[in-house]
């Protein structure tokens, strides 16, 4: 008998290719798209999940590159607490296609940067990253001199990079009706002051991700011709939700946009790539196993377990150099541990749960 499933490989088999093994046996999740090289410079940015691919990219020898890096002499952990060597730019987590289309616009000199500041008792917050001083900026000028050095940082990194991985995080977004400004975080969290006459939720759709994902790749391929992505999904469930709706199907439909969209994007594109991050820690066959017992939080078994299925795929390219065993250092700094905890501004909505 013949037909187009006859002589197809094991892997597109249910029963082959995931019901007869282990979990811990399954392979060939990823056929890479791009030939990559140890020597490609790689950037990664996105939502708190994409600091686990930069540190893994790192430690296995992979070109990471650090377009803002820690001041010489700062220590692991101050490095962190100030969002240095977290992205390859200290812009904070990007967690919607619509910020990362924001940075691209003002890297790109399409968007005025805003002159928006956050005061609380005489210190500064910058609204676009407002963890990245814990303890807030001494002045607008020193706020507005930081923010201008990461835009700058991230121009570069596009500009030098030869992959882009950005990983989507979230749909629901807040921002400014009156200048059309988004933020990462709802004014009143982290810091600044919550105002119903200026601050306003929505929620992307399909449509929404895929027009800010594609300008933000076109704006992005000005500057660099030769750039090509690869897009994950979190499997990092959402902290919080105003949508009305219940946490987990909040969940589940921000996660599925975001993942209907990059499948799209990498079917269309030649110049994008889908790693499937997030089928890995979530499908039904995992049985919760990567997940930390508060059932959101991904355990390093799972960080692990990701990227060594990312670096094998990638080791399994016939001219591709091999992935090498972890380097414990990052130029000058060393490498956290995929053990150490993320930085993820939006896990502060925990704090407002049972607030009145």
């Amino acid at each position: 008998m013949n037909n187009p499933y006859v002589g197809l490989e094991d892997r597109a088999f249910w029963k082959l290719a995931v019901a007869s093994r282990s979990l811990f046996d399954l392979t060939d999740l990823w056929k890479p798209k791009f030939d990559l090289k140890t020597s490609d410079q790689f950037v990664t940015f996105g939502s708190c999940f994409a600091q686990h691919i930069g540190r893994a990219l790192a430690a296995r020898g992979f070109a990471w590159f650090n377009g803002e890096p820690a001041p010489r002499g700062l220590s692991i952990s101050s490095a962190k607490a100030f969002n240095y060597n977290v992205f390859s730019a200290r812009t904070g987590n990007i967690y919607t296609t619509s910020i990362l289309a924001q940075w691209v616009g003002w890297a790109a000199g399409v968007l005025s940067l805003p002159e928006e500041s956050w005061e609380t008792d005489g210190r500064f917050y910058d609204p676009f990253r407002p963890a990245v001083e814990p303890d807030g900026f001494d002045s607008v000028d020193e706020m507005q001199a930081s923010r201008a050095v990461a835009v700058a940082a991230f121009k570069t990194c596009i500009e030098k990079a030869d992959y882009f991985v950005f990983t989507l995080g979230l749909t629901e977004r807040w921002r400014n009706i009156e200048t059309g400004y988004e933020y990462p975080m709802c004014p009143g969290t982290v810091a600044g002051i919550f105002d119903d006459r200026t601050h306003a939720f929505d929620n992307h759709t399909v449509m929404d991700v895929l027009t800010n994902l594609e300008t933000a790749m076109d704006q992005m391929k000005v500057l660099n011709p030769n750039l090509r992505f690869i897009l994950t999904v979190s499997p990092v469930p959402l902290t919080a939700t105003k949508s009305g709706g219940h946490v987990m199907v909040a969940t589940m439909e921000s996660k599925s946009i975001l993942r209907a969209v990059a499948g799209q994007l990498s079917r269309q594109r030649p110049d994008v790539d889908y790693f499937p991050s997030y089928e890995i820690i979530n499908s039904p066959v995992t049985k919760a196993v990567f997940f930390e017992p508060n059932q959101r939080d991904v355990n390093p078994r799972g960080v692990d377990f990701v990227m060594d299925n990312f670096f094998s795929a990638v080791s399994a390219q016939p001219t591709s150099a091999k992935a090498v065993k972890p380097k414990p250092t990052l130029g000058a700094e060393p490498v956290a541990s995929v053990a150490d905890d993320v930085v993820c501004e939006e896990e502060l909505l925990q704090a407002f749960g049972g607030a009145a």
